[in-house]
């Protein structure tokens, strides 16, 4: 059974940073492609960014320079460093991998961005 479980969220100030985490459990991580996406407050869900099992990354243009994903497939994590957050940045973020078709989504994790 596959399971992701993100942690880090909060709430911070313009300017600031968080570091989002997921652990996943009852995969090969390593095979796997992994993604970040963001729910902000009655919008729909987007990519923020992802990381192949190689370690290639994209990101959506509005977190570029900003926000990095990284991967441990060590300890089958997979992070979102977020700098220089905006309060356009609040929203839950969740961590997801495709597997053969299917999507897993942990169960999210809220961040909000405000002074």
């Amino acid at each position: 059974q596959v399971l992701l479980v993100e942690s880090g969220g909060g709430t911070v100030q313009p300017g600031g940073s968080l570091r989002l985490s997921c652990a996943a459990s009852g995969i090969i991580f390593s095979l796997y492609t992994a993604h970040w996406y963001r729910q902000p407050p009655g919008k729909q869900r987007e990519l923020v960014a992802r990381i192949g099992s190689g370690g290639s990354t994209i990101y959506a243009d509005s977190v570029k320079g900003r926000f990095t994903i990284s991967r441990d497939n060590a300890k089958n994590t997979v992070s979102l460093q977020m700098n220089s957050l905006k309060p356009q940045d609040t929203a839950v973020y969740y961590c997801n991998l495709l597997i053969g078709g299917k999507n897993y989504w942990g169960q999210g994790t809220q961040v909000t961005v405000s002074s």
